[in-house]
């Protein structure tokens, strides 16, 4: 899967995965995660963000940090936001990215997986709502692989998993069993905190013709 595919999306505003509100899951699970840290967690870490509410809920506890591939998303995020932004198209850090700031929220345009390693930062928790299971396999891999350069720094990610009958349908959103995610992440403590059977109703602004379809919420560390 292309960046091309990505960028086509957001110029023709095919974002049948994006959200109103918060997810679910996050509201219900954030802040007892966080507070099970006890304070030793400095910022929240948003890969493949979008313009996702998450990053404005996310902010009401720790300042947030997005990284997207899509100039669009970024503008109209803090646009539809209402938030003044400053914008950095060669920072020092990241040369390849654009920089764009809003107070206690930042976001990093440009390939996550080229993410040096000036913004991999300790003490974060990384939050995946949508990016993992937006890729084909062969990225999961490799998506998973950049997640665990923080992980390795002491990070913990709350992700959330979408499984279906794989054989009834192609994706994205692509179905990631539990078995995956353990391979994925050996080496690692997977916790499921929930579970819910979403069958029948939408997965973002789109329904999934599938016979079952389950969204699971679990803490990685």
């Amino acid at each position: 899967m292309e960046q091309a595919f990505w960028h086509q999306c957001w110029q023709q505003q095919q974002l049948g995965f994006q959200l109103a509100e918060p997810h679910p899951l996050l509201q219900a699970h954030l802040a007892e995660v966080l507070a099970s840290k006890a304070g030793a967690l400095n910022s929240i870490v948003l890969p493949l963000c979008g313009k996702s509410p998450d990053l404005m809920f996310c902010r009401q506890f720790l300042p947030v940090t997005g990284f997207e591939l899509s100039p669009i998303a970024c503008h109209d995020f803090f646009s539809e936001q209402g938030l003044g932004v400053t914008v950095d198209r060669s920072p020092t850090a990241a040369p390849d990215f654009v920089h764009y700031q809003s107070s206690d929220i930042v976001l990093w345009q440009g390939d996550f997986f080229q993410v040096p390693a000036a913004l991999i930062k300790r003490s974060v928790l990384l939050y995946d709502r949508a990016a993992l299971i937006a890729l084909p396999a062969p990225m999961r891999r490799a998506y998973a692989d950049k997640l665990k350069q923080w992980l390795a720094l002491g990070a913990s990610l709350l992700l959330i998993s979408l499984e279906y009958p794989e054989a009834e349908r192609q994706g994205p959103p692509f179905a990631v069993l539990p078995d995956e995610l353990a391979q994925l992440f050996s080496g690692y403590q997977l916790t499921l905190l929930q579970s819910q059977d979403i069958t029948g109703q939408g997965f973002g602004r789109r329904r999934l013709a599938t016979s079952q379809l389950w969204e699971k919420i679990w803490l990685i560390e």
